[in-house]
């Protein structure tokens, strides 16, 4: 079993806390996106909102939510040893299986998938953050 990302939290303090540095970092990585982009400073006033900023901080934080790569056997027994509940996308007939634990909600989101495992890993986190974590920011 691999994994990667960096958050996964365990209370909601926790997942907000996460959140708010997240804000920090999705500014600056806006701010220099739009210099490469050469944007002035009007050019960045004008075009540059909040909701600008949310997005970004909402695509960071869901973007190093941590995730967990392994076979379905792995996925099975991890579920086992948990009373959470699963919320899995893709087919059953499938080897390898992503997922991210949410704590908060004590549900499991999964992916199945063949031969995509970026793929498969980005849409536990999207699918995660829209229907767990969102809703409590």
């Amino acid at each position: 079993m691999d994994t990667e990302g960096v958050y996964e939290p365990e209370s909601v303090e926790a997942a907000r806390e996460a959140y708010e540095t997240a804000g920090s970092a999705a500014q600056i990585v806006v701010k220099e996106a739009t210099k490469a982009m050469a944007f002035d400073n009007a050019g960045y006033d004008e075009r540059v909102t909040s909701d600008v900023i949310e997005t970004a901080r909402d695509a960071l934080f869901a973007s190093l939510l941590k995730v967990y790569h392994g076979s379905r056997g792995e996925f099975e027994e991890w579920c086992e040893e948990r009373q959470y509940s699963v919320d899995l996308a893709g087919s059953d007939d499938v080897e390898s299986v992503v997922w991210h634990p949410v704590a908060v909600d004590e549900t499991v989101v999964a992916a199945s998938y063949q031969a995509e495992p970026d793929a498969a890993a980005a849409t536990v986190r999207r699918r995660a953050f829209g229907r767990h974590y969102r809703e409590k920011f």
